[in-house]
């Protein structure tokens, strides 16, 4: 029985990005491409005559830009969109703004075509078969809480955290996360170490973003940054993002260590580290993405005492991560997106409750 291809429209200004990425997804016999279009008119004419099943989107184009030609499907004909984005920070910037109105997620054009190129098409491919599986999310489906930038001054001692709460998240999660962030107010008293897969380059404007966002303190990891109440840290992408408990207090610490189930940087990293580190006072959460990246590391979490949760099928946008958790008997919990704020700001608790009835501190942080 022939199975029913993957109809693919590639939209690219550039006659080379037209003829490559074709090329690229020869390699896979699931996917058709059905046409090009070298620009956002002829894009729009192309899906009605071809009916494309997913689109591979460059977003830099001369007449209709590709951020109106996003706006412009999502209103016609609302399909799952690829951008084919470049690594600059202008490519970046407009990347965002791209996946806020509905795109399904981005792949980078290869830098040298000859070295990434079985690298990026492995990567396209994979996501272009995610987007002809998942459902379409409309811009403002997720409507969070509205942006809350009045941040609390950070007072000279900061409040040790009640919880480490460790999120991974891939495919959708920039949106997901957007929501999530914009929830928690501004005195949460947990720090966030987030994993998102993402390419270096994006991440520090991804968490620029999230900061203008919400009212937590949402920064780039570098080590040696304090695990602090109210802190978001997002791991840099390309490299891999661990804890460590130390007398001065408790640390982020970075490394280039290789790729963990094809990934730096690697949920699992991450979870077994806060697992190994921080045991009961762990909270490990996967959320929207492809792949099994972190089902192993939330059962090191679950295994050492700490909560662990996955989100909602229904919430997803790629219900992978999660469902390979949730497969493994590893997910204690399974929370749809719109209740993750407040199930996280009840796991946290607020910081008074951290002491025990004799008075003294649990051992967290400085002077373990």
């Amino acid at each position: 029985m022939s199975l029913k291809k993957v109809r693919v429209l590639v939209v690219d200004d550039s006659a080379l990005m037209r003829k490559l990425i074709p090329q690229m997804l020869e390699a896979d016999q699931s996917i058709e491409v059905v046409g090009t279009a070298m620009d956002g008119n002829f894009c729009l004419k192309k899906i009605e005559e071809l009916q494309p099943n997913v689109i591979t989107l460059d977003l830099q184009m001369p007449g209709m830009n590709g951020i109106d030609t996003l706006k412009e499907i999502m209103r016609r004909h609302p399909l799952p969109v690829i951008v084919v984005s470049s690594h600059s920070t202008e490519g970046a910037s407009i990347t965002f703004k791209a996946l806020g109105l509905g795109a399904f997620d981005f792949v980078t054009k290869p830098q040298d075509a000859s070295v990434h190129m079985a690298e990026t098409a492995r990567e396209l491919i994979a996501k272009i078969k995610a987007a002809a599986d998942c459902k379409v999310v409309r811009p403002g489906t997720l409507r969070g809480a509205p942006p809350r930038p009045e941040k609390i001054a950070t007072a000279k001692s900061v409040p040790t955290p009640t919880r480490i709460v460790a999120i991974g998240i891939s495919t959708g999660g920039p949106q997901a996360l957007e929501f999530l962030l914009a929830q928690l107010p501004p005195d949460f008293p947990g720090t966030i170490l987030v994993v998102q897969h993402m390419p270096s380059g994006f991440t520090e404007m991804f968490a620029r973003r999230l900061d203008e966002l919400c009212a937590l303190r949402v920064k780039e990891a570098q080590s040696g940054d304090l695990l602090q109440a109210g802190r978001v840290v997002i791991c840099p992408g390309s490299r891999h993002m661990t804890v460590k408990r130390l007398p001065m207090g408790d640390v982020v610490v970075l490394n280039d260590d290789p790729t963990v189930n094809g990934h730096r940087p690697s949920v699992d990293v991450l979870f077994r580290s806060v697992a190994e580190q921080f045991g009961q006072l762990s909270v490990a959460v996967l959320m929207t993405g492809m792949g099994d990246d972190g089902a192993e590391g939330l059962g090191a979490v679950k295994k050492a005492g700490g909560m662990t949760i996955a989100q909602s099928e229904e919430s997803c946008v790629v219900y992978g991560m999660p469902k390979a958790a949730i497969e493994r008997g590893y997910a204690t919990r399974v929370v749809p997106l719109d209740v993750l704020s407040s199930t996280l700001q009840a796991l946290c608790g607020r910081s008074e409750g951290h002491v025990d009835s004799s008075g003294a501190k649990k051992s967290f942080g400085a002077g373990r």
